[in-house]
This record gives C-alpha cells, structure tokens and sequence, in this order.
C-alpha cells in the first residue's frame, strides 16, 4: 500500500475496556516441510474459541506465534485462517524497526477486522524516549484499530519510561499496555492512573497485576488448562483473593516449565504430545530439551 496514505482522524476514547481478560498469544503451528500448517492452525482456533475455554479473544503474530520468522505474507495468511475460524475479536502483532514500512503494512490490513494492534518499540535502533513516543503516535493515527502498547524491553531493547508511556496515554487510539517491563512501579503507577488498561504479559505476574487492579492478561502459559486460567482472572477481578490464590498455586509449577526454555519451544511441545501440532519451530528456534518435555508430561499427568 502507498505510504501517503492519510492518517485517521482522532476518535474520542471509549468508556468500553475492551482488553479485559484473558486473552491468548496463539502458537503458529508448521507441518514437516517447515511452512505455515493452516490445518492445525484452524483446528486450534476453533478449539480455543470454545466459550468453555473462557478467553476475550486472540493475539496472532506476536513473538508466541514466531512472527519474526514469518514473511509479510505468511503473516497476512495467518491472520486470515484465525478470522476465518473465530467468533472472538482478534489483535494483531506489529514489529519492526522501518517507520514507514511498519505503516504500509498497518495500511494494507486496514480492511481486516482487527480488534487491536499489539506494538513493542522498534527493536536494535534503542531511540530517545521522544522517538519512541513518535513512533507509537505515528502508528496510532494511521491505525483503524487500537494500540496495545507491547512493553518488552528484554526483546527490544528499548525502555518505555513512566512519562512516556503517560504521554501516550493521552492519544484515543492507545488503549492498553502488555506490560513485560518488569518494574512493579510503573506497573501500579499505571493502574493507578487509569487511562491505559494494564494487561499482565509476564505469565509469572499475573496474580500480582491483577491483584493490583490490573484488567487483564496476555498469556501464552493458557495453552495449557485454559478454563483454569481464565477463572483465575474471574476470581481476581471479583476480589476473591482465597479462591485465586488456591488456582495460582495450582498452576505455578507449568507456568515455571513453560518459560524454562525459549518461547514458544515448551508450549508447542506440550500440544505436540497432545497431538494438537506438530513440533516444529523456526530456527534459530530449538525444540525443548527432552528433559524438558518429560517434565512437562509429568505436570500434565499430575493436573488431570
């Protein structure tokens, strides 16, 4: 799409918050000659699209589902088989570190019915905090969707500070934070300040963001057990601190196992042995250790 193209005019914020709960980072399955497995891609929509699994909606192409190791296309092929196999609203990842091809590509989807973009800084360039508020605002005015803010310093090696993500805040197409920072300060300076709806995106911080008024999560741990996850986040938000505590505990030891080596590596071997997908990623992604993958069936077992 061209680049000139016009930028949206502001829309007035919303009084709906609409990233609360639950929502999952969908894996991108392959098959055994290494491409996009659209199959057990639609099969895994459909299954986690279930209202007994209890999500909010879908995140496709986000680090989860490998997106730096699909091209533009196979992104764009992605995103049409989820949509074309839920009813739940849908966000879309965005990375890069290209301004004006990041907008081109906002552009050329500007016809899907996106529920929301899910943003990171742009990776390796490390701008000031004004190039960084630059760039979300950029991609906010082109955007048709809402912005979520991808807080992952870890993987971008940029660091949003509290003043510019309360900057941010201020623009009515940016609407919420997956919050990776790591700096429980902001994250209840954030809360507190209310404007953006502050969604875990550490599965290990979950209960405390939540606990601390958080709206919701970005979990790729709810691969697993995804009914239980989600009460977890019912019973948080109705303050039912007991009933929470006792579901955190039992899901502590798989979230552990789940982040012990590089995501999405466990995740997809924990539905490879459900017979879900096949285990494939994209290299320089590695399969998970086999002593990783007998400890995750262990935890399996235990739980049914």
């Amino acid at each position: 799409m061209p680049s000139s193209a016009q930028p949206n005019p502001a829309l007035p914020r919303t009084t709906t918050r609409p990233f609360q709960g639950l929502w999952l980072p969908l894996i991108t399955p392959f098959d055994d000659a290494g491409q996009v497995d659209h199959l057990s891609l639609a099969a895994l929509t459909r299954h986690y699209s279930q209202s007994s699994q209890g999500l909010s909606g879908l995140v496709v192409c986000g680090s989860t589902g490998e997106a730096a190791a699909l091209s533009a296309q196979e992104q764009q092929a992605v995103l049409d088989t989820v949509l074309a196999h839920t009813p739940l609203p849908v966000v879309m990842g965005l990375s890069g570190y290209h301004l004006g091809h990041t907008l081109e590509w906002v552009s050329a989807l500007a016809r899907y019915p996106l529920a929301g973009w899910l943003v990171p800084a742009p990776h390796y360039i490390r701008p000031s905090q004004a190039g960084l508020q630059r760039w979300f605002e950029c991609i906010a005015d082109r955007a048709q969707a809402p912005l979520i803010i991808y807080d992952i310093p870890y993987r971008t090696g940029a660091t949003l500070s509290l003043s510019t993500l309360l900057a941010l805040a201020a623009h009515p197409h940016i609407q919420a934070i997956k919050d990776c920072g790591g700096d429980a300060a902001k994250t209840q300076a954030l809360i507190q300040d209310g404007r953006l709806q502050v969604l875990a995106g550490e599965d290990a911080q979950i209960f405390s963001t939540l606990a601390l008024g958080g709206h919701g999560a970005i979990a790729a741990s709810a691969h697993w057990q995804t009914r239980r996850f989600a009460d977890l986040l019912a019973r948080l938000s109705e303050s039912d601190l007991p009933a929470a505590r006792t579901l955190w505990q039992g899901l502590q030891a798989m979230i552990q196992a789940l982040f012990a080596e590089p995501n999405p590596a466990p995740v997809k071997a924990l539905l490879a042995a459900q017979g879900l997908i096949r285990p494939h990623l994209r290299e320089p992604m590695m399969a998970a250790s086999a002593a990783l993958q007998q400890h995750l069936l262990t935890l399996e077992r235990a739980a049914r």
